[in-house]
């Protein structure tokens, strides 16, 4: 017979050595729950996935839950550093691995792929094939440019010329766009998009960033497609920098915004009324962008910010709006030769703008990043 509280006892210690102090899946602190079939100790969230996988993985909570002594065992034999070296042992450099704060459908796949698909054990190597070749295509639902309509187009990602390319119909000839991997970045949205697998991605087009909105009702062929995504800019950034390893470029393949929400903005002369616009901050490539709407397929303007050293530098501002504006919250952002200003609708976002503007200023400057801002400067 089972003693609960010795066992209990037993769970507790083990979800408190190194490796079991974090969620196996998503690498949150302190799991309380465990899938006693695989050996593993998760968070609250992921334990919901796994209970989707009955096939696969069946969990308790360790303090609430009773646990036979067998079960008990099984869990000091296996833990979760003995599961990832099975369940992890052939992941792909590029293949994303999702954090706590990631949206459902990355988390719900990370897990269907490592336990349900055994994708990454050395059993099954489809997927592998499928993530290395040359050529990945997806049908996806994709936003009009100009309106709220989603309609079905034909995505092709090419690791040959690096590119992703864009079809109207199966059998179009033409692409409607060719996407150079070269700024192509891509991020799940899918409070944005409405969708819980909206995928945004955004490259460069012409001086302006454009937007694609677009997804699909299989969450696997979604993060599949992201994945793809991932392992072309991959392949990209290593025929770019030679020199670099996988480790110095992965933080490089896709990245997300630092902040990104509505806020207030004048015009040059601060004598301008106050506008209602979209922000989005980047700190890979120093940009804020703005757009009227969330969902807008092309920014109405960037703003390069450098480093304080080179005349950049950010400050609350107590002014209230008197020409259009309702907010009160603001921020003065200062860069050669202009001044921009900024009103919050509540002193919390206010805090998470002026934090994220700080840490943008306080990265040194790369190469790159010089010559980004000469362009962006030499544009206006």
């Amino acid at each position: 017979m089972a003693c609960q509280e010795r066992n209990n006892k037993i769970l507790l210690s083990l979800v408190r050595q190194p490796g079991n102090d974090l969620c196996a899946d998503c690498g949150t602190p302190g799991p309380d729950w465990a899938s006693y079939t695989l050996g593993i100790f998760v968070c609250l969230n992921c334990s919901g996935i796994h209970r989707n996988l009955p096939a696969v993985s069946r969990v308790k909570s360790i303090r609430l839950d009773f646990w036979e002594d067998s079960l008990v065992e099984f869990m000091q034999e296996r833990g979760n550093v003995v599961a990832k070296a099975i369940f992890e042992k052939h992941v792909p450099v590029f293949y994303y691995r999702p954090h706590q704060k990631d949206c459902v459908v990355l988390k719900d796949q990370w897990i269907r792929a490592k336990y349900e698909r055994r994708e990454f054990t050395g059993e099954n190597i489809y997927f592998q094939r499928v993530y290395s070749s040359d050529l990945f295509d997806s049908t996806l639902w994709k936003k009009g440019r100009d309106n709220k309509q989603y309609l079905k187009r034909i995505f092709l990602l090419s690791k040959k010329d690096f590119t992703l390319r864009y079809f109207i119909k199966e059998d179009s000839k033409v692409p409607k766009a060719v996407v150079s991997m070269k700024d192509l970045n891509a991020v799940f949205q899918p409070e944005k998009i409405g969708h819980a697998h909206g995928l945004q991605i955004s490259y460069r087009e012409d001086e302006n960033t454009r937007n694609l909105f677009v997804y699909h009702e299989d969450g696997q062929v979604i993060v599949s497609f992201f994945n793809s995504i991932r392992a072309t800019r991959l392949a990209y950034l290593l025929k770019k920098h030679p020199n670099l390893q996988d480790v110095d470029l992965i933080p490089q393949i896709t990245t997300r915004c630092l902040t990104e929400g509505y806020m207030e903005k004048t015009g040059p002369t601060q004598r301008e009324p106050f506008k209602k616009r979209w922000f989005m901050l980047c700190s890979m490539n120093r940009k804020l962008l703005y757009f009227k709407s969330p969902l807008d397929a092309t920014d109405l303007g960037a703003v390069f910010i450098g480093t304080e050293n080179h005349g950049y530098s950010v400050s609350e501002s107590s002014r209230r709006s008197t020409r259009g504006g309702r907010w009160c919250w603001g921020i003065t952002l200062e860069i050669p030769g202009r001044c921009f200003v900024f009103m919050c609708e509540t002193q919390q976002e206010q805090r998470e703008w002026m934090e994220a503007f700080r840490k943008v200023i306080s990265q040194p400057m790369t190469p790159e990043d010089y010559s980004n801002e000469a362009n962006l400067r030499r544009g206006k």
